[in-house]
């Protein structure tokens, strides 16, 4: 990446710009099968919903268990494996990474539900993806272009235009790529098997733990963001 003297944004090269399109597509598949489900699993609405009505509204004991029980299964070999059949994705990933980035999305999108965020909303599905990654947005929206505190909260980028979520969404898109390719766990090439340190049950436990507590702060208020242990 370059910096364009004049608009001061961050520019691609055209290897980076094909590696964010299949990063950014492999998110966006990640998302819808998160809002529309599974057969094996249901919408993250559906899940959020489920757990405040268990919960009589309580936002925090609501996610505090949904958090519990998907940490859970993202641990969980045999659950993993379940849902490794239905998942594709654009990028050649182990099946238990796949399954477990869906279940740490899933998890991101029923905590912004609970937090009383419309998973519909551009600016929320900006925020999940950040969420997933630990990015701080405000380093990302610099890069764009648009002046930033250090961190960017999900109120400011809901003023911002179409077009900048859009830049940032390929930004994003970029850094997954990169992210989980330097740990050789990806492969952008066709019919290349991966290989990779890929933990039993497919994800580190503390990881989608430290998810988990950046989804908290992103969608819920700040009086909820200090229960995780």
């Amino acid at each position: 990446m370059v910096k364009d003297r004049i608009s001061g944004t961050v520019v691609m090269s055209a290897e980076e710009a094909e590696s964010s399109r299949k990063g950014l597509r492999t998110l966006d598949k990640l998302y819808n099968m998160a809002i529309n489900g599974l057969p094996t699993s249901k919408p993250a609405d559906k899940l959020g919903m489920e757990y405040l009505q268990k919960y009589n509204g309580d936002q925090k004991k609501a996610a505090d268990v949904l958090i519990r029980n998907q940490v859970t299964k993202c641990t969980t070999t045999g659950f993993l494996t379940g849902l490794g059949g239905f998942i594709t994705l654009p990028i050649t990933i182990p099946a238990d990474l796949a399954s477990s980035m869906y279940i740490q999305v899933r998890m991101i999108a029923a905590i912004a539900y609970i937090g009383g965020y419309s998973l519909h909303d551009d600016a929320v599905k900006t925020m999940i993806y950040a969420t997933l990654l630990r990015i701080d947005l405000g380093n990302v929206l610099k890069q764009v272009g648009v002046k930033a505190a250090n961190k960017a909260a999900l109120a400011g980028l809901k003023k911002l235009p179409g077009k900048v979520l859009v830049a940032i969404n390929q930004k994003l898109g970029f850094r997954f790529i990169t992210k989980f390719g330097q740990k050789g766990i990806i492969n952008l090439g066709k019919g290349i098997p991966c290989v990779g340190g890929i933990l039993n049950g497919g994800i580190n436990l503390a990881e989608t733990r430290l998810i988990a507590k950046d989804a908290v702060k992103a969608f819920l208020t700040p009086a909820t963001i200090d229960y995780i242990h």
